[in-house]
């Protein structure tokens, strides 16, 4: 199956975002979600995983990098439970492999006592969705102004 759709965040704008004219030409479905979070690629490789919460219950604070570090710890159990060699980590607001490569991105919904958390983690990277997507303004410095 060769479906694939770009999500991106509620705030994020289009034309800086997205090769629309590429993207309407291939007819690649664009989604706008209702958290926050970058622009991403979805095909039939990607796995997505939610946490939806009671601030109380996660005993973390209601904010993005309070959230995204009490997530870690569990996607570090998942990630390097076959091998050390893979070393997991949070890198900014990116989940990351081996120090600087980019598995999963991440979002947030937060309300006063609740927050949703959804991650899209890339099964694996086809340079050829990678030509969707623009180079946003604004990128983790760990990047090094890469390419996607």
């Amino acid at each position: 199956n060769d479906y694939k759709s770009i999500v991106l965040g509620f705030s994020g704008k289009i034309n800086e975002l997205v090769n629309v004219e590429k993207a309407y030409n291939d007819k690649i479905e664009i989604i706008r979600r209702f958290t926050g979070g970058g622009t991403v690629i979805i095909d039939k490789d990607t796995i997505f995983s939610t946490f939806i919460m009671n601030t109380e219950d996660a005993k973390s604070l209601p904010y993005p990098k309070e959230i995204m570090a009490w997530s870690e710890p569990i996607y570090k159990d998942v990630f390097n439970i076959d091998s050390s060699d893979l070393k997991f980590s949070l890198r900014e607001n990116d989940y990351v492999l081996y120090g600087d490569k980019k598995i999963g991105g991440n979002a947030q919904s937060i309300t006063k006592n609740r927050w949703v958390h959804h991650t899209s983690f890339l099964g694996k990277i086809s340079p050829e969705n990678m030509k969707y997507l623009l180079i946003p303004k604004k990128a983790p410095n760990y990047r090094n102004n890469r390419d996607h």
